[in-house]
């Protein structure tokens, strides 16, 4: 450091510290000529919890109160526990209005106030606003203009310190304002240093640098920021410490001189220079330090006659040195925990020193202040943690603090039904806890904050929770920095929220109509199904043992050996797939699944889908086999999904190829059978193998097919009839040579019921020697489902297939589902068809797919059209080559028909017009091999004149994928959604992303709704209906549906409702209010360059630009409606003249999507 920097930084300082000394004298040698005048009335020139605080304290004096507020603070609690309130700073922005001094001192003047308590921040460290409560005759509750200056002053205040004999850290000797000072500094004393605010504090306007080339960047922001908090951007300059203790030490000094400490606070834990948690006193404080320290602070206040309550505080570095750093002439926010631990009200001092009381007549003398056990205060602020303590606004849904011995809480908008305002600081409410030591304060803290249920907007409890559990602070060995070094402090435990998230739903629901789109206009049932009887104790074994003790080989040859007809239960997957377009909800299924366990022990398996809903479902039923059809198209993640399966309970995989396409179903079969499961190769069954007329897919294709199943392997041969064209002749042809053939492999076989011949084909299939069929449970049953269970079992009974199964449990099952298939009415196939139809056996069409195009022929306006479906579908089935029809081959074939009817196109019209057609993508997709080979080839010209130029797939699909990193997918979902992924999460991702994203986002809006009962999950409650919902066993929650509120401004409703015996309201955004009226052009149809949308539906993609040329077959846009993706190609070659479409817009048949001109 230059010479003359330093006399010239001396002679600074020396000149201050004569000027101080000076002042100081003066102060102390003024005749004091003192009265009593009692305070009558009391303004708080504040808002929130510190000004409730002091409203409180003037009541129990007996003092009149008077609270200000903003425009923007009218529905503020504050307001309301004054006796009087005014607004001040009309007009102005929200914090400005609380620093409008006129508007104050005129309220004060014209309504008799006696003092003005500024509080803390906004004025309160402001000497032109004491100056100004003086010159108006108002008495400022705080030290004096003069004292308030000079405390302000940091710069002043160091100098102050320095001559009352307290270490400070080196800095400026004033404040700076250029940045050519802050870079002398640093020369002079090298990194890291701190900025701060030279006339306010809380944080703002600080900035730590720690290297040269961040100087500048600081500087700005922090000059910036005092600016904007403080009126003033002057700065100064400090020497950095690293890693001390934030200890601050309470003052007390009345108008005769007196001063007396009340022992210091621990305000180490900070962000970003805020404090989060205080504790007082500070622990394993060393007790020469703590005398050190409390002396200071005494001399240091006796130094400039202080008076009234402050805070003087002071970093300790590693080594127990103490530096002074400033003094906040107020109140503080953590006063809270020096009056816990003393037992003095601080606010009742300062309005008794503002009166006129000295020290000694409160009672308050040094040798009477003790220490009584500790003190914790958390400030709860209405900040998201997860996202940089961004501040959350919003309103309070529900508000339930913690309570009890040892807690005490200070507050303002801390309730039910409050606005939290983006104007104001976060803070909701004080927690303080008080215990005999530090161990039992944090206890009661600990429990305190988990009490507490905050809802509507985020706040920072769960951080404050993981502080309070780390051994860092248990230990009370923390500094400033232990928040920087604790990023396992972040790692946040989820708030659960799971009543009001399901109050959510109900209320979404009764305002807007079920979030599941019906199909038809009918309501659920309003009979609840009754679950039979269920024995106690375990369920009978059942063939799932044998299957655990003898594995897959030892299983196949007892099946292959077991006398009778053996049934496998579709119940649970396939026939609500089929009759009630796969709505059947977990719900329903687990509270049958006991019943099933016990009373089904001679069934084969049950038919289930994977994922979640198999978990649970066995944990209610563990002797049951399960039984997964597992399609193998070109997905790369089957072997992994395999293995997640079986991990979850799935016994037997059935493994079929849409198109029978070997390559595909060889991998399938191995990655089941590396995962310890039963492989069932299905044989996709399509055609007639009685008809010699049929050569396509006749018998001896079937038989060299197992042939290939068989030698790789498989433990059971199934044959899959999607369609239901098994004849009872055909059945019996197809099983005979199949048993010739294979005599030790069992055979089962899966059939649908559309034209009503099922239980007689599959009889005939066991006569021939099928060990398996497929059945439902007889209210599950027929039409588009499987055959009945209880036609088979009676068929079956007292003859060499006999099932074993108790008809009398069938009829109690087939009732429990009759009453639950009432509750699904809106998706009942009977909706909108009465019977099944033998016209099957000419289009072909498979059973759960005659529902689903049945119901989607009705939403796209089709459905007096169905027939013509049902034809076009045969006449589609023969433009792609003739398929075999099973998912996903059976949608392109019905896409392919809608798109026929929609547009009014024969099947040589397609032909023809082939090169100019905009297919569904699913159809496209399949022309270009992404599902494999069909048998016999792609029919030709119609796929080249489809593909024209786009690349094919060779050979099977996915083989050239390369392999998904689950790792990598586990680590974006976790990022996402939180650490609650589940191996079944990814493996739902990996396959469906869209899905699972829509899945994680609905059950994040509204929790777990499948606790619901299927009526109020699909219908909502009714007006004063009460019910209960489980959440988990031994919490239930108690509900009643009290009003639905009118349209506000937002476009919302308020609905309310009684929940566990307390009010709770939830806004619910109106969607069809909110909708404002669409009218979109349509395109002309002989305008040929006005391309219409060719079916109602969504925008998916927008894949043009304006002004963009395009040529004869380019894709324009994909659309999507009904899971059917098409995407539109340009009829002609030109330029895009004009696009009226972007994604999500919603169109209906022949909008207008843009217009090309040649």
């Amino acid at each position: 450091m230059p010479k003359s920097t330093c006399r010239k930084r001396s002679a600074l300082g020396l000149l201050a510290i004569r000027r101080v000394w000076s002042m100081s004298r003066s102060a102390h040698t003024a005749p004091q000529t003192l009265e009593y005048k009692p305070i009558k009335k009391v303004m708080v020139a504040n808002r929130g919890e510190i000004a409730i605080r002091v409203f409180r304290a003037c009541t129990e004096l007996g003092i009149r109160t008077v609270a200000v507020y903003s425009e923007q603070d009218t529905g503020q609690m504050h307001r309301q526990k004054a006796d009087e309130a005014y607004l001040i700073g009309k007009g102005l922005p929200p914090v400005a209005a609380y620093l409008h001094i006129p508007d104050i001192i005129k309220v004060a003047k014209e309504n008799g106030v006696d003092a003005i308590h500024p509080g803390y921040g906004f004025l309160s460290e402001r000497a032109d606003f004491a100056q100004a409560c003086m010159d108006a005759g108002v008495r400022f509750i705080g030290p004096t203009p003069d004292v308030v200056r000079k405390m302000g002053d940091k710069v002043e205040a160091r100098a102050i310190a320095f001559s009352a004999g307290v270490p400070v850290v080196p800095g400026t000797d004033g404040p700076i304002s250029s940045l050519q000072q802050a870079q002398e500094f640093s020369n002079s004393y090298g990194f890291p240093i701190i900025f701060k605010a030279a006339y306010g504090g809380g944080g703002r306007g600080m900035r730590v640098v720690r290297e040269y080339e961040e100087l500048e960047e600081n500087f700005q922001r922090a000059y910036s920021e005092a600016l904007t908090a403080f009126g003033n951007g002057a700065l100064f300059v400090e020497k950095f410490i690293e890693k001390p203790r934030h200890i601050e030490v309470q003052i007390l000094g009345d108008k005769y001189g007196n001063v007396i400490h009340l022992y210091e606070r621990d305000c180490s834990i900070q962000r970003r220079h805020q404090k989060v948690v205080e504790i007082a006193p500070a622990a394993h404080l060393d007790p020469h330090l703590r005398d050190r320290l409390t002396a200071d602070s005494v001399n240091l206040a006796r130094q400039v006659g202080y008076e009234n309550a402050g805070t003087v505080e002071f970093l300790v570095d590693k080594h127990g040195k103490h530096y002074f750093i400033e003094v906040n002439s107020r109140l503080q926010v953590e006063h809270t925990v020096t009056e816990e631990i003393t037992d003095v009200d601080l606010v009742h001092a300062q309005l008794r020193v503002c009166e006129g009381r000295s020290l000694p007549e409160l009672g308050l003398k040094q040798d009477k202040i003790r220490i009584n056990g500790y003190a914790i205060q958390c400030r709860v602020t209405t900040e998201d943690p997860a996202r940089g303590f961004q501040p959350d606004t919003g309103r309070l849904e529900v508000f339930r603090s913690g309570e009890g011995m040892g807690i005490r809480l200070d507050s303002a908008s801390a309730f039910q039904g409050a606005v939290i305002s983006p104007h104001y600081d976060s803070l909701l409410v004080k927690v303080i806890a008080s215990g005999k030591d530090l161990p039992a304060a944090s206890a009661k803290m600990s429990r305190a904050l988990a009490e507490f249920r905050v809802r509507g907007v985020k706040t920072n409890i769960p951080f404050l929770q993981n502080v309070l559990s780390n051994n860092q602070f248990l230990n009370a060995t923390v500094d400033t920095q232990f928040i920087d070094e604790n990023p396992d402090l972040f790692n946040l435990k989820p708030v659960q929220n799971r009543a009001q998230k399901l109050l959510h739903y109900l209320g979404h629901v009764m305002v807007n109509g079920p979030t599941t789109p019906i199909p038809v206009k009918a309501k659920p049932s309003p009979i609840d199904p009754v679950i039979p009887p269920v024995p106690l104790g375990e369920p009978p074994v059942g063939f799932r043992d044998v299957l655990l003790r003898e594995g897959p080989d030892g299983f196949a040859k007892a099946v292959r050996a077991h006398q009778g007809l053996l049934l496998m239960d579709t119940t649970f997957r396939d026939a609500h797939q089929s009759l009630l377009a796969t709505r059947v909800r977990t719900h329903d299924l687990k509270r049958i699944a006991p019943f099933v366990a016990h009373s089904f022990s001679n069934l084969f398996s049950v038919e289930n889908w994977g994922g979640v809903i198999l978990a649970k479902l066995t944990i209610t039923t563990p002797k049951k086999l399960f039984d997964i059809s597992l399609l193998i198209a070109s997905f790369p993640v089957f072997v992994r999904f395999c293995e997640v399966a079986k991990e979850n309970g799935m016994d037997i995989f059935r493994v079929f190829d849409s198109l029978n396409y070997l390559p595909n179903m060889l991998l399938g079969m191995e990655a089941a059978g590396a995962a310890g499961g039963v492989v069932e190769a299905a044989i996709s069954y399509t055609g007639d193998v009685s008809d010699p007329t049929r050569q396509k897919y006749s018998l001896d294709y079937y038989l060299k097919l197992a042939d290939e199943l068989v030698k790789a392997g498989t433990h059971i041969l199934c044959i899959k009839d999607m369609a239901g064209l098994l004849k009872p002749d055909s059945g019996h042809l197809l099983v005979s040579a199949l048993r010739d053939r294979f005599p030790d492999v069992p055979i089962h076989v899966h059939t649908h019921d559309t034209a009503g011949a099922g239980v007689a084909a599959m009889l005939a299939c066991a006569e021939a020697g099928a060990d398996i069929v497929d059945v439902a449970v007889d209210s599950m049953a027929g039409m588009t489902s499987q055959p009945s269970m209880g036609a088979i079992v009676a068929c079956t009974k007292g003859t060499k297939l006999n099932t074993g199964i108790s008809l009398e449990k069938v009829f109690d099952y087939s009732e429990y589902w009759e009453v639950t298939r009432g509750l699904y009415a809106p998706f009942d196939c009977t909706a909108t068809m009465k019977s099944g139809n033998a016209d099957v056996y000419e289009n072909e069409i498979p059973g759960g797919q005659y529902t689903n195009l049945h119901f989607q022929a009705h939403s796209m306006g089709l459905g007096n059209k169905f027939k013509e479906v049902k034809k076009a579908y045969a006449e589609a089935n023969k433009l792609l080559g003739d398929l075999i029809k099973v998912t996903p081959s059976s949608k392109i074939v019905g896409d392919l028909a809608q798109f026929m009817v929609q547009n009014s196109l024969t099947r040589a019209e397609v032909e023809e017009r082939a090169d100019e057609l905009s297919f569904p993508l699913s159809v496209v997709e399949f022309l270009q091999g992404h599902i494999g080979i069909p048998h016999g080839g792609f029919p030709e010209p119609f796929r080249s004149k489809v593909l024209k130029s786009l690349p094919r797939v060779e050979g099977r699909p996915g083989a050239s994928l390369p392999p998904l990193d689950f790792q990598a997918l586990e680590k974006q979902l976790r990022d996402a959604h939180g650490d609650e992924i589940t191996p079944e999460d990814v493996m739902s991702a990996a396959m469906y992303p869209k899905v699972f994203q829509e899945f994680k986002e609905f059950t994040r809006t509204f929790g777990p709704v499948d606790c619901l009962d299927t009526r109020l999950f699909l219908d909502g409650p009714k007006i004063a209906e009460e019910f209960e919902v489980e959440l988990e066993r031994g919490k239930t929650l108690h509900i009643k549906a009290l009003a639905l509120g009118d349209l506000n401004k937002a476009g919302q409703r308020e609905v309310f409702f009684e929940l566990n015996g307390q009010l709770r309201s939830v806004l619910v955004k109106d969607t069809m209010a909110m909708k404002e009226m669409h009218f979109h052009p349509k395109a002309l149809k002989d305008v040929r360059g006005q391309i219409g949308a060719p079916m109602p539906g969504k925008v998916v993609e927008v894949k043009v630009k304006q002004g963009q040329q395009v040529e004869k077959g380019q894709p324009l846009c994909v659309l999507s409606a009904m899971k059917m993706e098409t995407v539109v190609n340009s009829p002609l070659s030109g330029t895009v003249a004009k696009i009226y479409v972007t994604a999500d817009s919603t169109l209906e048949g022949d909008d207008l999507i843009l217009e090309i001109t040649e």
